[in-house]
């Protein structure tokens, strides 16, 4: 047996890198909540969520005052019964963000006492799909930036050998977004690929006219243009332009994941593992994307997502955004534009625990 014994959660606060702006928001902090969940066999595994600046003590009181109790005694090997035990006990509050994040952290958790009782990385025992997959950059592509910033950092990470980047639109008129993307393809020449995210900041009908503006430059993808809850907009959306429509960061469930799909509203799927409430939901988004013939590239959380963009056969892209570097001591592998997936047994994190005390706050 395996019984859980204890559940720690902790609260860090980690400032960004980089300053980062979009269309709708700035990236203020990240809150950044741990689980470390203990079982009688001696073992513990460390899991973890996130906001971007409000709802991390939401988070942590949620874990504290409800789940963790709830989690006692329960077989840490079971993790699809431990899920569906605590989406029982938050019944009155799923499906939304604060309880996805909460469920996450502790399901990433039993995900790394998986692995680590296996003896087996995250990526194999997940499903082992593929050995490493492209990588493409946004940190150098956040609106603030000026048309011949965004064209310097994204020279710089073609020479650094990834694959693509990512810039955000959603700038007062379409002439402004157009001219910044098209100066940026000019740089970077046609084999380089360019996606481009509005960050749900565009009307239906506003969203239409500016992806035909991005159809000459042959935009990988065209993220959240619109509020994650109007399926029928992303539907209308993907009729009127030959440029895919990516989805799935701000969507906390499979069944809305399943939503987009049914209705051909969603190319790409961008499933965030901590949004959606860990990885054992996260990779039935994913394979339900494979069913329907739909390729992921998972949002944000890329020393997560490196792993289980790799585990499962839909894998396209990961996204690089730095998340840990202040609380971990292992980094990803990258290779001739290509991240390798971590071949430690566990998530393939190594935690800092002198830097998770001295930037904990709760």
């Amino acid at each position: 047996m395996s019984r859980i014994t204890s559940v720690d959660c902790r609260l860090v606060l980690i400032e960004p890198e980089t300053l980062r702006t979009d269309a709708t928001q700035t990236f203020v902090r990240q809150e950044t909540i741990l689980v470390t969940v203990g079982t009688d066999d001696g073992l513990s595994g460390t899991g973890y969520s996130y906001t971007i600046g409000t709802g991390g003590s939401s988070v942590l009181a949620l874990l504290r005052d409800h789940l963790a109790a709830t989690l006692l005694g329960a077989d840490a090997r079971n993790v699809e019964a431990v899920w569906a035990r605590m989406l029982a006990a938050t019944r009155a509050t799923a499906f939304g963000l604060l309880t996805s994040l909460a469920l996450a952290a502790v399901d990433t958790a039993l995900w790394d006492l998986r692995c680590l009782r296996a003896g087996e990385p995250l990526w194999r025992l997940a499903g082992g799909a593929h050995d490493r997959l492209p990588v493409y950059d946004t940190e150098g592509g956040w609106l603030h930036l000026s048309t011949d910033e965004l064209v310097k950092n994204v020279s710089a990470a073609q020479a650094s050998g990834l694959r693509g980047a990512k810039l955000k639109v959603g700038k007062p008129t379409a002439v402004e977004d157009a001219e910044r993307l098209a100066a940026v393809r000019e740089a970077t020449g046609p084999a380089f690929e360019i996606m481009v995210d509005a960050n749900q900041s565009l009307t239906g009908a506003e969203a239409i006219r500016r992806a035909r503006t991005y159809e000459p430059l042959d935009i990988a993808w065209f993220e959240e243009p619109l509020p994650a809850d109007d399926v029928a907009g992303h539907r209308r959306l993907a009729r009127s332009t030959t440029v895919p429509v990516a989805v799935g960061e701000s969507m906390y469930s499979v069944g809305h994941f399943a939503e987009y799909l049914s209705a051909g509203a969603a190319g790409i799927v961008q499933a965030d593992v901590a949004r959606v409430g860990g990885i054992t939901p996260w990779l039935k988004v994913a394979h339900a994307a494979e069913a329907c013939n739909v390729r992921v590239a998972p949002h944000f959380l890329m020393e997560l997502h490196a792993s289980l963009a790799c585990a499962v056969p839909a894998g396209m892209y990961v996204e690089h955004i730095p998340q840990l570097g202040a609380i971990t001591r292992s980094e990803l592998v990258i290779e001739e534009g290509c991240v390798v997936p971590p071949e430690t047994p566990g998530l393939g994190i190594e935690w800092d625990e002198d830097a998770i005390a001295d930037l904990r706050v709760a």
